[in-house]
């Protein structure tokens, strides 16, 4: 008997066990296993805990606080009929009754979204949350184009409106600033005295000052009533790509392709501040009196809020994925723009608290400008123009801008634009060698230009 079970390989005998456990269980296949009771309402308290805790605990601390203690069924005392429904005590057997309350979110730790707790005369209840609906923008009227400015003969970088809004300013690729009637738009004057392309811009509300910077590391002073150059601050090690002014100290920011933001005083040339913190290339900087007092961004995909006081970073907004080329701060709100190929992104002051996304502009934006109307315009490399309103994320206009007679279509880029001092007119710095002035279409209605809007489609504000 020994030498014939030796002789039985072990597959066989693995299959013979596999087959008397078949026949064992082939009865009861169909049989579920008994359930047990302490099993199952040990789960039912494990998943009324975990997916209503808080709410539950919210209500029993109003209720505490209201003095209406539980009675001895669970639900509280007082007259449901004087309100006019039924409440829906939270006991939590009820609460998990058909099991088709299902969680709203994953890793929701302040408890369902679905559902909130709201009062009704003196009782709580649980009431589904109302779905985000997209708030209807405000009509804006159209923009079009009304004049087209030549002088320059080289690329046109840069844009700056005088305060008194009678003037503005342009720096070019041929070194040269020109100073434009904005009534007229007639050539007033010519500063020359860089040696390379003037790439940044600002003219002082306080004293008769121009400002420019440009890609000869140069930053220049310049005194309107003499028409030259009065003060040179140096310090930058690479080109300058932007500047602007502090609106209530005399200070001016400027930044560039060495990576360092520089702060100076204006009268004594002195360098105060090198902030440093970005890892490529800064090509926009802002200043505002409220704090932060400097905001930047940069081409490493970063936005840089600055405490100016202790000359370092005070944010570091990272939620870009390309090069941030532009920056704008909102004039009538306590929120900025940042522009970048992937998204135009609003934040919202102190910390960066970040607030909505715009997309659509599927370019490398140069610049972007607002104005106290709501109206935020973004220009790209391409020639296109997007107008957005400010509050909702609307686009509500795409512009392709004209070349100048005589170019080709690659000519079309926009460097620069700004709003004048009315926010009624968006000049426009253009490859083509081109100012463009653009005014808002004064025969639109409402009627002609109906808002081509959605409100059933909810558009997510994404990261």
């Amino acid at each position: 008997m020994t030498e014939e079970r030796r002789n039985i390989s072990v597959h066989t005998l693995v299959f013979r066990s596999l087959k008397r456990t078949h026949d064992m269980f082939l009865g009861d296949q169909g049989n579920l296993p008994l359930r047990d009771e302490k099993s199952e309402e040990l789960k039912r308290m494990v998943k009324t805990t975990d997916e209503y805790g808080p709410v539950k605990d919210r209500v029993k601390g109003a209720a505490q606080q209201n003095g209406h203690a539980a009675g001895a069924d669970g639900t509280p005392h007082g007259d449901s009929a004087a309100s006019g429904m039924e409440l829906v005590p939270l006991d939590q057997n009820r609460l998990l009754s058909g099991g088709d309350m299902r969680r709203s979110g994953r890793g929701d730790t302040t408890g369902s979204r679905a559902l909130m707790a709201v009062s009704i005369g003196q009782q709580q209840m649980l009431v589904p949350r109302k779905a985000p609906t997209m708030p209807k923008p405000v009509w804006h009227p159209p923009w079009k184009l009304y004049r087209v400015i030549s002088g320059h003969l080289g690329w046109v970088r840069c844009i700056a409106v005088e305060p008194g809004n009678e003037w503005f300013v342009t720096g070019a690729a041929d070194r040269v600033i020109k100073i434009w009637d904005l009534a007229s738009g007639t050539l007033k004057l010519s500063l020359t005295g860089h040696v390379s392309t003037v790439r940044g811009l600002a003219v002082s509300s306080r004293q008769p000052y121009l400002f420019s910077c440009g890609e000869d590391k140069m930053v220049k002073c310049w005194d309107l009533e003499q028409n030259k150059a009065v003060r040179h601050y140096h310090g930058h090690l690479s080109a300058c790509y932007a500047l602007d002014l502090h609106p209530t100290i005399d200070v001016l920011v400027t930044c560039g392709r060495d990576a360092t933001i520089r702060v100076w005083d204006i009268r004594t040339k002195v360098c105060i501040h090198t902030l440093a913190g970005h890892t490529n290339t800064v090509s926009s900087v802002k200043c505002q009196a409220a704090e932060p007092q400097v905001i930047s961004g940069s081409h490493d995909c970063t936005v840089r809020l600055w405490d100016l006081a202790a000359g370092r970073t005070k944010a570091t907004l990272t939620n870009h994925k390309k090069s941030v080329r532009a920056v704008v701060l909102n004039p009538a709100q306590y929120t900025f723009a940042s522009g970048s190929p992937d998204n135009i992104k609003q934040w919202k002051f102190p910390d960066g608290v970040f607030l909505q996304n715009l997309s659509g502009h599927n370019a490398i934006i140069n610049s972007l400008a607002c104005n106290s109307d709501g109206v935020l315009v973004s220009a790209a490399d391409n020639g296109t123009m997007h107008f957005w309103d400010w509050k909702t994320g609307y686009n509500f206009q795409r512009l392709q801008a004209a070349v100048q007679p005589g170019s080709i279509d690659s000519e079309a880029g926009i460097f620069a634009l700004a709003f004048d001092q009315s926010g009624s007119r968006l000049i426009t710095a253009e490859a083509d060698k081109t100012i463009k002035i653009y005014k808002e279409d004064e025969s639109a209605t409402e009627e002609t230009h109906p808002l081509n809007w959605r409100p059933d489609i909810f558009r997510k504000k994404r990261y």
